[in-house]
């Protein structure tokens, strides 16, 4: 038995949403109803739990299109998603107090927006890394077409954390292992390229002849067989790759910084690597089709994926199951309840420090926008969602990393 909701809407658009036990803010509900009813939205739009108001779009939706992809829908953290593996640690390997371990974390990974959030100097195994990728190679072929695109270091940020919700996480499992856990894009160059080719829609739909009207002007698009269509796939693309990058480097140095404070291990064989954060060509009812998951994983059947949930909270391993009405897809974490400048206002430190108990992480005033309590309550958040996906290993944080 199929666990979604059907909302109504007042146009010609069909939503199913799996949001049984969880709340759906007003502005949310218009902004589903406002991209259910474009008419090349592919059979319908799928809400997952963690849904909450974003630009144009909101957070935690699944839009099928056919002929068309909305730009600012895909967003400008584009490629932004989870990394984790588990490493032969326990619990009792890990000393009493994480301080060490997050400071060596600190010292490896640079954290947060702007220059200070960037690499002084290029790692040499990052550079090597880009160098072999062919990355630069393929973003010159994209700022050849587009000279408006500011150029970045892309090696001084690969490797790297950024702010906002980005965060790197040491956790234990059901069986007291330990796993390293991150989450981070496409940092500043996929920022800038989303940021510029939302612009180039809003423009190009009031150029657009056919008259196509769009409730909310973040609804821009491109339509299949224009030049920017062809353009925006070619430097999506290339975000999305340079965010896997990304974290694989990252990881990559989390795993030194531990290694120079911890005890000797060693890592699985297989580690998880999924966007939540992006557009891509499937098949789903009788059509191919754009997908754009904005802040939602692809959860095919067997497929593994990451929901993480606030610092402090649980987060989970999972087992997609492939189904079919939610164009495989499950939530990408437990969805924001409130904005970051409401948190600011509602909560206190002193809230902040009992949230985080237990977790080695900032307990500043800095984060508290990122505080537990502004987020869904991630076991309602996976209730709602088990006919999606099964829990593989149920992680809890020791330590938290955030921007």
């Amino acid at each position: 038995m199929s666990e979604f909701e059907v909302f109504e809407t007042y146009a010609a658009g069909r939503i199913k949403a799996w949001v049984k036990g969880v709340e759906v803010e007003p502005e949310a509900r218009e902004q589903l109803e406002n991209v259910a009813g474009l008419p090349f939205v592919h059979s319908h739009l799928a809400v997952m739990p963690d849904v909450h108001f974003g630009r144009g779009a909101t957070v935690g939706s699944v839009i099928p299109t056919k002929g068309a992809i909305i730009p600012a829908a895909v967003g400008v953290d584009i490629g932004c998603g989870m990394m984790a593996i588990r490493t032969s640690l326990t619990a009792n390997d890990l000393p009493d107090s994480l301080a060490a371990v997050r400071s060596q974390i600190e010292r490896k990974i640079p954290v947060g927006n702007g220059p200070g959030g960037n690499h002084k100097d290029a790692p040499a195994r990052a550079a090597t890394a880009l160098r072999n990728s062919g990355l630069p190679e393929r973003l010159d072929k994209v700022l050849a077409k587009h000279r408006r695109i500011q150029r970045t270091m892309l090696a001084r940020q690969l490797g790297t954390l950024g702010g906002g919700n980005h965060f790197i996480e040491l956790c234990l499992d059901e069986e007291a292992r330990v796993w390293v856990m991150l989450h981070s894009g496409s940092r500043g160059t996929g920022n800038i390229l989303g940021t510029y080719f939302i612009q180039e829609a809003r423009e190009a739909l009031e150029k657009r002849v056919l008259g196509y009207h769009v409730p909310d002007k973040d609804l821009a698009f491109f339509m299949e067989g224009e030049p920017l269509f062809g353009d925006y796939i070619e430097a999506v693309g290339w975000a999305q790759d340079y965010a896997r990058l990304n974290r694989e480097v990252m990881m990559d140095r989390v795993l030194m910084a531990m290694r120079e404070v911890l005890p000797a291990f060693t890592l699985e064989k297989s580690a998880v690597n999924c966007h939540h954060n992006y557009v891509e060509r499937e098949h789903h009812f009788g059509a191919d089709v754009w997908v754009t998951r904005k802040g939602a994983v692809r959860a095919r059947k067997d497929e593994l994926g990451i929901i993480p949930g606030s610092m402090g909270a649980k987060s989970f391993i999972v087992r997609g199951k492939g189904n079919a009405e939610a164009f495989c897809s499950c939530s990408h974490g437990a969805g924001r309840t409130m904005s970051r400048a409401e948190a600011k206002r509602r909560f206190t430190l002193e809230d902040h420090l009992a949230a985080t108990a237990g977790v080695e992480c900032r307990k500043d005033a800095g984060v508290i926008d990122e505080t537990p309590m502004a987020y869904k309550d991630i076991d309602a958040v996976m209730a709602a969602q088990s006919d999606l996906v099964e829990v593989v290993h149920t992680l809890k944080q020791v330590v938290c990393v955030k921007g």
